[in-house]
C-alpha cells in the first residue's frame, strides 16, 4: 500500500496539510470499516499503522488475533515514537 495513495483514497487528496476536519473524520471512519472488513493480514497490518498515525487505531489484543502481528505493531509503535524523539 502506497501511503499517497491511501490518503488520496480516504481523503481525496495526498496533500495532509489540506484534509479540512470533517474530511479527516469522515476518512478515518471508512478506514476503521475497512480494517474491520480486511482479511489480509498485510493490508489490515497497513490499515492498522495507518490508524495509528492518525491517533484512531484500535488497541492491539482488538486488532490482531496473532500474537506475531502484536509484536510488529509493538515494533513499529516503537519505531514511530524513536523517530519522533528525533523530531
Amino acid at each position: 500500500m502506497d501511503l499517497d495513495d491511501q490518503l488520496r483514497r480516504y481523503f481525496g487528496t495526498d496533500d495532509f496539510a489540506t484534509i479540512a476536519p470533517a474530511a479527516l473524520e469522515a476518512g478515518i471512519e471508512r478506514m476503521r470499516v475497512d480494517f474491520g472488513m480486511q482479511k489480509d493480514p498485510a493490508r489490515r497490518f497497513a490499515l492498522w499503522s495507518l490508524l495509528y498515525m492518525f491517533g484512531a487505531s484500535p488497541d492491539l489484543d482488538v486488532a490482531f488475533d496473532n500474537e506475531d502481528d502484536r509484536n510488529a505493531a509493538r515494533d513499529f509503535m516503537d519505531m514511530m515514537a524513536k523517530a519522533q524523539e528525533s523530531d
